[in-house]
């Protein structure tokens, strides 16, 4: 990244992400998120702050899965990656990483985001979706976030609400690191001066 990058513009369309609440940003990834265009701000914000809580909530575990590293983020617009086959593997990208700690020095972030402490949050950002992946937690943020799919009688299905288990990760992520703003600001900043990517920064395959 360069200086060039942040130009008054880009300064300002940060400084807007800077005043919006953590919330915020896990309403607008639900609505970027596919099945929920339809659905109304108020359901988005709910489903938003619940999926945060549990994520917040969740009790710290060591990471199992192996780290692996690459150098290619930025062109695949990735910052770190879960892939669960053959083994569970959590991939990080060296560039990306790199550019959201010069991001966060240029910004004056640092109170926000402690040296060293992207790496740290993607990789427990990661181990969630390994949680989510293969353990009970899946069912409980289902019961968390109460969207009922079918009913009968006192029994009641749950359906799958997409994204948030990314923001159930991020909240975990900024819960157990320390961080003053949930990582979603940082993705979104981190988005506004990288050139147009495709996909979130954080991805993962089965």
């Amino acid at each position: 990244m360069t200086a060039a990058l942040l130009d008054r513009a880009t300064l300002a369309e940060i400084g807007a992400l800077e005043a919006t609440d953590d919330i915020e940003f896990g309403v607008r990834l639900l609505a970027n998120t596919p099945t929920h265009e339809s659905r109304d701000h108020d359901r988005l914000r709910q489903w938003a702050r619940t999926a945060d809580e549990f994520g917040a909530s969740l009790a710290h575990v060591a990471p199992t899965a192996r780290v692996v590293e690459s150098g290619d983020g930025l062109a695949k617009g990735l910052l770190a990656r879960y892939t669960s086959r053959p083994v569970p593997t959590v991939e990080l990208f060296t560039d990306t990483l790199a550019l959201a700690e010069e991001l966060i020095d240029r910004l004056g972030w640092r109170h926000w985001y402690p040296a060293g402490s992207v790496r740290e949050a993607a990789i427990a950002h990661e181990a969630v979706h390994e949680q989510l992946h293969h353990g009970p937690a899946k069912s409980a943020l289902k019961q968390s976030l109460g969207h009922v799919v079918l009913r009968a009688g006192r029994h009641r299905l749950y359906g799958h609400v997409a994204g948030a288990d990314e923001i159930a990760a991020h909240a975990y992520a900024r819960t157990v690191c320390g961080l003053g703003r949930s990582p979603l600001l940082l993705t979104a900043a981190l988005a506004t001066v990288a050139d147009p990517q495709q996909g979130s920064p954080h991805g993962r395959e089965k």
